[in-house]
């Protein structure tokens, strides 16, 4: 979906109609986060984000993997797949599985570290630790009841924060504000901007660690860019950053294009960008996750060749205050 412009002001009318709608929404959610949920048998790291959309969950999943791994953990990603039609559970294969199968999501970080897909959480954390896990980073589910989580880390965008404030439809949050800031063990800000400071604020005074993070493209993407005019397109949580990102390390974005988050790409649409591209001239260039869907998909796994990747890594601006509050958190776990 893509999000009304609604959300991102302070007041509307139209948020203000919407708000006892999300009122009863917001009270239903809150009372099912309180429910309690099945215990692993092993650290659940819950990887979440207050409101809908996107804010870089996929890039700290991954960069918490390789944190766990300096510390001696065995981690395995669970994911619902959303987008996938799987419903699991099961253990991602990139040689065998597709972004239809499993989710785009979970299909580019089986590259790098175990998977398990599954529809019902819950029904994941056997196969999650019959894999020799030590640790279970669990890829968004923080409003949902269904796993006990240990430690919960939300990540939010320092330029979108919480948009309005509301909760859905009035605005972006899946849930009330107060809710989940209980439930918050720590927050990590992607990014320089200021929207996200006063939660960061809240999450602080309550003993809650709060962290910057910032995406860093990779240099070999930047290399293969540059001195080029691009055609970018990207159908993520937040395409608008990726545009920035891709401006701020000197390459010309001569156009681009916007879809929504998780849109399976047809083949009128890539007929489309092509035909575009070659009449001006341009590099098409998306995001590590939309090409994940396009290389899956039947007939289009030609243009995906076509297009340049643009990858990006998390990296946190205090990694060893991080890695501190890890093995801290994991003790008190495990004890």
């Amino acid at each position: 979906m893509r999000e009304p412009a609604f959300w991102r002001r302070p007041s509307s009318l139209l948020s203000r109609l919407l708000v006892p709608v999300g009122a009863l929404y917001g009270a239903i959610a809150a009372r099912r986060m309180a429910q309690p949920g099945t215990q692993a048998g092993v650290p659940v790291i819950c990887i979440g984000n207050y409101h809908v959309g996107g804010a870089g969950k996929t890039p700290t999943v991954l960069a918490l993997a390789g944190i766990l791994r300096t510390l001696r953990e065995t981690p395995v990603v669970l994911s619902r797949g959303y987008g996938g039609r799987l419903a699991g559970p099961v253990q991602v294969d990139p040689q065998k599985h597709t972004a239809a199968d499993v989710g785009d999501e979970p299909l580019m970080m089986a590259k790098t570290l175990p998977v398990i897909v599954s529809r019902e959480r819950s029904a994941g954390l056997a196969p999650a630790c019959a894999s020799g896990t030590s640790v279970i980073l669990m890829d968004d589910g923080f409003q949902n009841p269904a796993v006990a989580k240990d430690v919960s880390l939300i990540v939010i965008d320092s330029d979108r924060g919480i948009g309005n404030g509301q909760v859905l439809p009035a605005g972006p949050l899946r849930a009330p504000l107060s809710p989940q800031l209980a439930r918050t063990d720590g927050l990590v800000i992607v990014g320089s901007g200021t929207a996200a400071d006063d939660v960061g604020v809240r999450v602080s005074a309550q003993g809650g660690l709060v962290l910057r993070a910032k995406l860093k493209p990779d240099e070999s993407s930047v290399a293969a860019l540059r001195g080029r005019r691009i055609y970018a397109f990207a159908g993520i949580g937040d395409p608008r950053r990726f545009f920035r990102s891709l401006r701020a390390c000197g390459i010309e974005v001569a156009r681009e294009r916007v879809f929504a988050d998780h849109h399976p790409f047809s083949q009128g649409e890539v007929a489309e960008l092509q035909a575009a591209a070659e009449r001006d001239g341009l590099t098409l260039v998306t995001t590590e996750k939309d090409l994940a869907r396009l290389r899956t998909t039947d007939g289009l796994a030609a243009f995906a060749r076509t297009v340049v990747p643009f990858a990006v890594t998390l990296r946190f601006d205090d990694e060893s205050a991080l890695q501190a509050f890890l093995t801290e958190r994991l003790a008190r776990a495990r004890r």
